[in-house]
């Protein structure tokens, strides 16, 4: 039987985690922690969009802070204390301390920001080194929670701390944005990503050569055909494979490289 959660006054089946739920926010985070990067990269020269800059702090701020972390400091961390883990000289600790830098290091960028265009070059360089330093913080967080937090939570709850924990986080987000607030965060993040270099997926950070890397390093064969049915790509050139093909391959249409015999098993895939 699949447990349900009671969530702004309806009953829906429940199908996540709450790691994947605090998770998928990380994810949100970072999206944000990207488009604060990017300003702050021209800072100094005075080229930054000052509008995309106030939109990353406050989602950082308000999201990040005031509802992400509050989901931690309320519901998470008290219930692992209650389930026997520490609440000082441990990981805990570490998160709360955390929490306060990166609050503290926001709050004075956010007062900061209006005067920034007029200020002084010490007085920039003073802001970015903040925001280097909150994003040093926040990634690291991010980080420790993910693979070191969330982990020793999922080893300790009862199938019961899931869902109230579930509940909490989903009427914290209700009592404060609505009953949209999940589609409120996401299009908080997307207005602040007004330039295309904060939406490209990680894999554009890659050279050729590390693209290729991965590919040859993946243990098994992988032929890409495109959307005319012509063989693009494929890895292990000069490795031995399974279904042995040349070079002469790529830029032939697919049913061309293949038996009669297969053709029309290849025609329907």
């Amino acid at each position: 039987m699949v447990p349900a959660i009671k969530y702004g006054g309806y009953i829906m089946e429940y199908k996540e985690r709450w790691d994947d739920f605090l998770i998928s926010e990380h994810e949100l985070i970072e999206r944000s922690m990207a488009v604060l990067k990017g300003c702050l990269d021209t800072v100094e020269t005075g080229r930054y969009d000052s509008i995309q800059m106030s939109r990353s702090i406050d989602f950082l701020l308000e999201i990040g802070d005031k509802i992400h972390n509050k989901k931690e400091e309320d519901f998470l961390f008290p219930l692992m204390q209650k389930r026997g883990i520490p609440s000082s000289g441990g990981p805990i600790s570490v998160m709360l301390q955390e929490h306060q830098a990166e609050r503290e290091l926001l709050s004075k960028m956010l007062k900061e920001l209006p005067g920034l265009s007029s200020a002084s070059s010490s007085a920039k360089s003073g802001f970015k080194a903040r925001g280097i330093e909150y994003l040093q913080i926040r990634a690291n967080h991010i980080w420790k929670e993910n693979d070191v937090l969330y982990p020793i939570g999922r080893k300790v709850f009862q199938d019961q701390d899931n869902i109230d924990l579930l509940n909490a986080f989903r009427n914290l987000d209700q009592a404060l944005y609505g009953p949209e607030a999940r589609t409120r965060y996401l299009k908080m993040v997307e207005e602040a990503e007004t330039e295309t270099e904060t939406k490209k997926g990680v894999i554009y950070g890659l050279s050729y050569e590390q693209i290729e890397a991965i590919m040859e390093t993946l243990p098994l064969e992988i032929t890409f055909v495109d959307a005319a049915d012509t063989v693009a790509y494929f890895n292990r050139l000069d490795k031995s494979k399974i279904f042995p093909r040349t070079r002469s391959a790529i830029g032939r249409k697919v049913d061309k490289c293949h038996p009669e015999k297969s053709i029309e098993k290849v025609l329907r895939i």
